[in-house]
């Protein structure tokens, strides 16, 4: 049989990623994305005040230096123009539309979906944000979309006011994306975000969630020396300050969807509420399996389906199971259905 879109065996295959000139922002109640790449390293300044000072970073033979311009490197709250480019991208790839590089959006709708105030400040900060996201220069071997290459480039490459209102208010923006950005959308390199995630108001908290978020989705905790902690999340305060911040964090309980407690051997252990599994006899998947469960269910967080499995396992007995994949793509069959 001819595959759809051929004659007679000949001709090119049907473009499955369709792109357009430019996308509109225009999906309500889209699931917060966050790209891999930005979420494992510390691109993002943790500071409140302009930060100008060059970071270099290196971790497992990844190596990153972000190059902050006059009005300093851009911020973990910057990075919501970002999340919110990315989840409407997703959104729309989900839904088999056209996406580009390039995203025409409404400011307003951009502040509400980051939980974001829309006083007059409000529009002159998110100006200020995409500034200080063009100004910032990376230069990295990091893969996104299974591709690695050493490139400089800024988190977006352009930014235009299309429309302002009578009263000088920002209405319509054109962004164009970084290619690293896009080709992560492109190669489904993003997590989800809990919406509260827009609710934390100190960046380091933002920041130990990302973290959390990344290396806990493929299990129930993820334990963690400071040391390594305090490296990973980009943190200028000096080691015994970020231990003291991280007690109080864990003592204020404000991070979505995980716990954190101070372990023996100043380590930190992050466990995701409600899936607390006794590792020892838990179910283990193959690659393999995580691919299908992605194919049955586009879009979805694959490591985020095998944390609830396996607390589903955990909570109806933990049946000794012969066959781990097919039990674990049999359920998500059944939540697609």
């Amino acid at each position: 049989m001819t595959p759809a879109g051929t004659a007679g065996g000949g001709g090119r295959l049907p473009d499955r990623h369709p792109t357009a000139d430019f996308f509109v922002c225009d999906i309500f109640g889209a699931s917060p994305k966050d790209d891999l790449g930005s979420m494992e390293h510390p691109i993002f300044s943790l500071s409140t005040r302009p930060d100008r000072r060059v970071l270099s970073y290196e971790h497992n033979g990844t190596q990153v230096e972000v190059t902050p311009s006059v009005k300093g490197r851009a911020t973990i709250h910057d990075k919501d123009v970002l999340i919110y480019c990315v989840s409407q991208l997703m959104a729309a790839m989900n839904a088999g539309r056209a996406i580009s590089r390039t995203l025409q959006l409404r400011a307003h709708d951009l502040l509400v979906a980051t939980n974001r105030d829309t006083s007059g400040d409000a529009y002159t900060r998110l100006k200020e944000a995409f500034e200080r996201l063009a100004g910032t220069r990376i230069t990295t071997n990091l893969a996104t979309g299974g591709i690695e290459t050493t490139r400089g480039f800024g988190l977006i490459e352009s930014w235009e006011i299309v429309r302002r209102s009578r009263g000088g208010r920002m209405i319509s923006v054109t962004v164009t994306l970084s290619e690293w950005i896009y080709r992560a959308v492109l190669g489904r390199s993003v997590l989800t975000l809990s919406r509260e995630y827009f609710r934390l108001r100190k960046p380091l908290e933002r920041r130990i969630y990302e973290l959390a978020r990344k290396h806990c989705g493929r299990q129930s905790s993820w334990t963690v020396s400071v040391a390594t902690l305090h490296k990973k999340a980009g943190s200028t305060a000096p080691l015994r300050v970020f231990r003291a911040a991280l007690r109080r964090m864990a003592q204020d309980a404000n991070l979505p969807e995980y716990d954190m407690a101070e372990a023996e051997g100043d380590l930190m252990r992050f466990t995701r509420r409600g899936l607390v599994i006794d590792p020892i006899g838990a179910p283990s998947l193959s690659p393999e399996a995580l691919e299908q469960a992605r194919s049955l269910v586009p879009g979805a967080d694959v490591y985020a389906l095998e944390a609830q499995w396996r607390g589903w396992w955990a909570e109806s007995g933990r049946k000794r199971l012969g066959n781990a994949d097919a039990a674990f793509l049999g359920w998500v069959k059944t939540r697609r259905s």
